[in-house]
């Protein structure tokens, strides 16, 4: 798999660009504010739906243009596909497939895979949860698509039963008796859509755990081992979570009954895959506060490295992007990584200064200049 040609019309801040691209390493060349960047988020958003710059849309489009639009043709399994992308910010994007009628943008997903590493990725390590539980659920929409619908489903029915118990709340502060009367049926549906949700991410993680502790090894001598565990909030310290649906509804439906209380009390939901944590270990220590910078390179570079190794199983290499992370690694970083990635179908690498980039992923090099970008 790999993109062939990339279009854009007023993302970012290119009026316009058209690119031609060949399997293989490309290297981006330029100094910081250029435009190099913006180039591979765009095939990052044609795969994903999402930047991972931006948790919104309109910084996408160009200052003082209604809209954008993202074209790449993908080349996979002797076939190419076009897949051109509208993005309105305010409004419902659109999309379409080889000139097709309009549809959803969510039908898209699946045609262009790709596994991005950016220096924002060092989140996954030192950041906040929701980082980690972001990480997981992209990765299960990419490998099944149908897991978009169930995790846009969960996430529905939180923001609902999240405002009831606001509500409920509210009325409790002010001494009067809330409506609790649907509050049993949201409980339900949270049970049913977050346990789809959880088995799936407990089944990846499952998979990816002896994967990252495998790539992690091989980027560093330092630390280690590596190991990522899951834990639920809807587990009580000592209790085992089951790993099948039906057992999981009742754990949760039992998770939600016991912090009734709390949750009414603070007007939020507490329970449930919005609420659990992606743990990470180093040795007998956490990983967040104890790992070095280095340490913590590695690890997040294992969980993408982990990423494309499951997905390249499955039949296709995904694009491997490459957004300005050498700068970031020291010499013998740069070269396991080099070595790691050299045979993937297409590497899509970005950087300020050409000799960061190990002599392993030479390849094609094109300028980027003030948004012009020139092969050289």
């Amino acid at each position: 798999m790999y993109v062939s040609h990339l279009q854009l019309a007023d993302f970012r801040t290119y009026e316009s660009a058209l690119l031609e691209l060949e399997p293989g390493v490309s290297v981006f060349v330029g100094s910081n504010g250029q435009g190099k960047t913006n180039l591979v988020e765009a095939i990052g958003y044609v795969s994903t739906l999402s930047s991972h710059r931006v948790s919104s849309d309109t910084p996408l489009v160009r200052q003082d243009a209604a809209r954008a639009i993202v074209s790449a043709r993908v080349m996979r399994d002797g076939r190419d596909m076009l897949v051109d992308l509208e993005i309105n910010p305010g409004r419902a994007n659109r999309a379409r497939v080889n000139r097709g009628a309009a549809g959803r943008p969510r039908d898209v997903l699946g045609i262009l895979r790709t596994v991005l590493f950016a220096p924002e990725d060092l989140a996954l390590v030192k950041g906040d949860p929701g980082e980690r539980r972001r990480f997981l659920d992209d990765l299960l929409v990419a490998r099944t698509p149908r897991m978009a619908g169930v995790r846009s489903d969960y996430e529905r029915v939180l923001k609902q039963r999240n405002a009831l118990l606001k509500s409920a709340s509210a009325r409790l502060r002010q001494r009067a008796a809330p409506d609790l009367s649907t509050l049993e049926v949201w409980d339900a549906h949270l049970a049913e859509a977050g346990a789809e949700l959880l088995a799936a991410r407990l089944a990846l993680v499952e998979e990816l755990r002896p994967l990252v502790a495998e790539n992690y090894a091989g980027l560093t001598d330092s630390g280690g081992p590596a190991v990522p565990t899951y834990r639920s909030s809807a587990v009580e310290e000592g209790e085992e979570i089951p790993f099948d649906r039906p057992a999981l509804v009742d754990l949760l439906r039992g998770a939600l009954e016991r912090e009734r209380d709390r949750e009414l009390q603070r007007g939020v939901g507490l329970v449930g895959p919005h609420r659990d944590e992606l743990h990470l270990r180093l040795g007998e220590l956490p990983a967040k506060g104890y790992a070095s910078q280095g340490e913590s390179w590695s690890y997040a570079l294992a969980f993408k490295l982990s990423a494309f190794d499951l997905l390249r199983a499955e039949g296709d290499d995904p694009v491997l992007i490459l957004d300005d992370v050498f700068a970031e690694l020291d010499a013998e970083r740069r070269r396991r990584l080099a070595e790691r990635v050299g045979d993937a179908e297409q590497v899509l690498v970005t950087a300020a200064v050409g000799e960061d980039i190990p002599g392993e992923l030479d390849g094609v090099r094109y300028g980027v200049r003030r948004g012009v970008v020139e092969r050289e």
